[in-house]
């Protein structure tokens, strides 16, 4: 290399590297860069390279995903960070604060789901659909297929 020369692909990380430094299986990487999640850059030989803020996004993932946010609502907050920055603190509570709110709401509906579940099938019947101490005459028909009770916010 010529002297004063430096590889702008020097500070890049490979798909094996950041397979390793994040814990997650290269077709993971694959994955959600197909999703347009994370992003790279080709070298010259045609190989995936990244930056080290691809580190912090795939822990934001990682995260958001363990308490069960769905990976649109993460590719929608991703898209308010500039990309190529590594997200800041002030990011990391933004988006904290918008799931914390989602994540506040499921566990109200779950609480009240397993509250409810004993009631469910509790005569004995196993039917929701024709037990007519919770569905007379099928009047949850009009909401359409599946389990509707439960999923009331009542």
């Amino acid at each position: 290399m010529e002297e004063g020369f430096t590889n702008p692909f020097r500070k890049l990380l490979t798909v094996g590297d950041v397979a390793e430094r994040s814990g997650l299986a290269v077709s993971a990487l694959h994955f959600y860069e197909a999703k347009g999640l994370i992003s790279s850059i080709r070298s010259r030989g045609n190989q995936r390279r990244f930056g080290r803020d691809v580190l912090r996004r795939l822990g934001i993932i990682k995260v958001a995903q363990r308490v069960g946010i769905p990976l649109a609502e993460i590719q929608a907050a991703f898209d308010t960070l500039p990309q190529g920055r590594t997200p800041t603190a002030t990011d990391w509570q933004r988006l904290s604060v918008l799931w914390k709110e989602d994540l506040d709401a499921r566990i109200n509906r779950l609480v009240a789901l397993r509250d409810r579940l004993t009631d469910c099938i509790g005569c004995g019947c196993l039917s929701v659909e024709s037990c007519p101490l919770r569905n007379p005459y099928d009047r949850l028909a009009k909401d359409g297929p599946g389990p509707r009770l439960l999923e009331t916010d009542d």
